[in-house]
C-alpha cells in the first residue's frame, strides 16, 4: 500500500518515478525458471546463482554499479549456472520472453501527457549487448534516466533517490515512487516520496492511476 508522508502542506504530485523490472515487466522469475529449464538446467539456476551463490551475487552486484561490463559477466557468471551454460548473450537470452507491462508503460504515458515529471530509476543489469530498456520500448517514456550502472551505485542507497529528485527538480514531497522490491522504499520515503510497492500490475495501475489523478485507456 502507499506511503504517503504527513504534512499538511505537502505540494500536488509533480513526479512519477518507477523501477523497471517487476514494474515496467512483468515478473521475470516464471520466465527465468522456463528458460533454465530449456537450456538443460536447473529450473531455479538463474534465481539461486544471482542471489544465493557468493561469487554470483558478487558479480551481480558489480555489474549493479558498472564495476564490470554485461560482457565480462555473461563470460563469468555462465560457468556458475551449470554445465554447458553457454555466455554468448547470456543476459539477453534469458531476459528475451519477459514481457513489458503494456498498462504501466501506459500509465507513464498518461501521467507525461498530465504534465508529470518521469524518472526511470533501476538497478541495471547492463545495457551491452543486450539493452533492456530498448527491449522493452519504455526509455523514451522518461524524462530522466537513472540507471545504477552510470551513476556508480544502487538501490537502496539513499543517494540515489537524492540523485534522482535532484535530476527531476523536485522535492521528495512531490513525487511517488514504485518498486517491487520492499527494501528499496524506505530510503525514499525518508526523503518524502510517496511509495508503492507493485506486486500486480494491474492493482499498482489502479493505485497510481488514484494516486497521481489520471487515468489509462482500457484498451490498452
Amino acid at each position: 500500500m502507499p506511503h504517503p508522508t504527513d504534512s499538511a502542506t505537502r505540494p500536488a504530485l509533480q513526479g512519477l518515478i518507477l523501477d523497471f523490472a517487476g514494474v515496467l515487466t512483468a515478473d521475470p522469475r516464471p520466465v527465468h525458471r522456463e528458460w533454465c529449464s530449456a537450456q538443460g538446467l536447473d529450473p531455479e539456476a538463474w534465481r539461486s546463482t544471482l542471489n544465493d551463490h557468493p561469487e554470483g551475487r558478487r558479480l551481480y552486484e558489480a555489474l549493479e554499479v558498472g564495476e564490470i561490463g554485461q560482457a565480462e559477466w555473461n563470460a563469468r557468471t555462465a560457468p556458475l549456472l551449470g554445465s554447458g551454460a553457454d555466455p554468448t548473450n547470456l543476459m539477453g537470452r534469458a531476459w528475451s520472453g519477459v514481457p513489458t507491462a503494456r498498462r504501466m508503460a501506459a500509465l507513464v504515458q498518461a501521467a507525461r501527457d498530465a504534465g508529470l515529471r518521469t524518472a526511470l530509476l533501476s538497478n541495471s543489469f547492463g545495457m551491452d549487448p543486450h539493452n533492456p530498456y530498448e527491449h522493452a520500448g519504455i526509455w523514451g517514456l522518461f524524462d530522466v534516466h537513472v540507471i545504477s550502472e552510470q551513476v556508480g551505485m544502487a538501490k537502496p542507497n539513499p543517494a540515489i533517490y537524492e540523485l534522482t529528485l535532484e535530476r527531476l527538480g523536485l522535492p521528495g514531497e512531490a513525487c511517488v515512487f514504485a518498486d517491487d522490491h520492499p527494501v528499496n522504499l524506505p530510503p525514499a520515503a525518508a526523503l518524502g516520496i510517496t511509495t508503492l510497492l507493485v506486486a500486480d500490475e494491474e492493482a499498482a495501475v489502479s493505485k497510481l492511476e488514484s494516486i497521481l489523478g489520471i487515468n489509462v485507456p482500457l484498451t490498452v
